[in-house]
């Protein structure tokens, strides 16, 4: 069974959806400060370090619900 992707990489894959997330993929996929292995708090630390507006912080919380859910769907078959 393949390991299941980083939250950063998962994340990544939805670069090209017409959504918040999205939006939030594009915006980590060209930041070279990204703390792709800090994470879900470090990156929601990161985020309110850099005044993200609430939109954006609540993104990143439904990004990892989701990220959450494709980790168990990998592990569970």
């Amino acid at each position: 069974m393949p390991k299941p992707k980083s939250f950063t990489a998962w994340l990544k894959t939805h670069a090209d959806q017409r959504t918040a997330i999205g939006d939030l993929a594009r915006d980590v996929s060209t930041d070279p400060d990204w703390p792709s292995r800090k994470g879900r708090q470090g990156q929601l630390d990161y985020l309110e370090e850099r005044g993200a507006i609430d939109a954006a912080i609540e993104t990143l919380e439904r990004a990892w619900t989701q990220y959450e859910a494709y980790r168990a769907a990998q592990t569970d078959t």
